[in-house]
């Protein structure tokens, strides 16, 4: 015998809400349903203060994913994620003092560095991502700066990368203005230069340069012509007023990065904070911090691809799932990101069939607005 549900009243709950028994209706007779309107809008804003940032930080875990979904449903296709494979063409024997990185010449760690990668090789590994259905190659070569010697190589990679139909994406250290205008006119679609954490929290990472050196070369980047992949490392035993310093710092250049990549720590032994956290559980990210941290990248920088990337192969794939929910649109595949383990093509594979979500195969949004 069935009898009906004696469902609580909603009396006063506010729009949005319907009846599980119930039709929305309309003064003409039932409809569809229709989504709230973002209480964002769909506007881009670069003048976000570190107070509107933190309060998205504290919204209830609820309300920020449907903020985010719908701001990023404004700008982009549901259901789609951009693939991407990165390749380390140099290795190793950087002089620069990054507290996370194991390819700084003063980590200490079993990587041996290495020579630049000869053309040929790297342009194999470009077809073999290709084939595997990546959308964007990005090649990362670990130098404070490129020299001038170093030049023909890199634009010969790019120059080959794009005649296969790819995005190209480079990250070399900083840049003179004169080596952005190169590998604009070598066809660069993208230049990754993260700041890795917020201007307060930046000196006790690395002392070797500024968080000034990084917006320089950004500027460099941006007057090439050349779009800018940018973003930062969270779980570096920060804390949320840094993870809403380092948003804010994103989210008020004068142009968004077309892509924003979220990183979490990959502690190596052998590195400062390595070292520092290893034995310190409680230091690692809480996951819904991560998952708040790309919806509230999401909501700021509503027209951004924004990537997981570092870390993502020791997350659960709720964790994954949830960061899909809350905003993030493009990962990196392959089973390396530069030096450190990554899920796998595979693996990856059959998370996004599990999750309905399918590769992206359009332009990203900014750059449809700007062409």
């Amino acid at each position: 015998m069935n009898e009906s549900l004696n469902l609580p009243s909603l009396e006063g709950r506010g729009r949005g809400w319907v009846a599980l028994n119930e039709e929305p209706t309309a003064p003409n007779g039932p409809t569809h349903p229709q989504p709230l309107p973002s209480r964002e809008g769909s506007e881009v804003r670069n003048d976000w203060t570190r107070a509107e940032i933190a309060a998205l930080y504290d919204l209830p875990f609820d309300e920020l994913m449907f903020r985010a979904q719908t701001v990023h449903r404004t700008h982009h296709a549901a259901g789609q994620v951009q693939l991407c494979t990165l390749l380390s063409i140099k290795t190793g024997g950087c002089p620069e003092d990054c507290g996370y990185c194991n390819q700084s010449a003063s980590a200490d760690t079993e990587l041996k560095a290495s020579k630049l990668m000869d053309v040929r090789a790297v342009l194999q590994s470009a077809a073999q991502a290709r084939d595997a259905g990546s959308q964007r190659f990005c090649m990362g070569a670990a130098w404070r700066n490129p020299k001038d010697k170093d030049m023909p190589a890199i634009i010969e990679m790019v120059q080959g990368v794009r005649q296969m139909g790819m995005e190209t994406c480079m990250t070399l250290g900083m840049l003179t203005p004169a080596q952005a205008q190169q590998l604009a006119e070598a066809g660069l679609d993208y230049y990754n230069h993260n700041i890795d954490t917020s201007p307060e929290k930046y000196a006790e990472v690395i002392t070797t340069r500024t968080f000034q050196d990084r917006l320089d070369t950004l500027d460099h980047v941006r007057e090439a012509g050349i779009n800018v992949c940018c973003g930062g490392i969270v779980g570096m035993g920060e804390t949320r007023g840094d993870r809403v310093g380092f948003i804010h710092a994103l989210a008020t250049l004068p142009r968004h990065p077309e892509s924003v990549p979220v990183n979490a720590l990959v502690p190596v032994k052998g590195t400062v904070l390595g070292n520092m956290l290893a034995d310190t559980p409680l230091a690692k990210i809480d996951d819904i911090e991560f998952v708040r941290t790309v919806a509230v990248a999401r909501i700021t920088m509503p027209m951004s691809m924004v990537r997981l990337s570092a870390g993502r192969e020791s997350m659960s794939e709720a964790t994954q799932a949830l960061c899909f929910l809350g905003g993030a649109n493009s990962i990196f595949t392959g089973d390396k990101l530069l030096t450190t383990g990554n899920a796998g093509d595979d693996k990856d594979a059959a998370l996004l069939a599990k999750l309905g979500l399918v590769p992206m195969t359009g332009e990203e949004p900014m750059r449809v607005a700007a062409a």
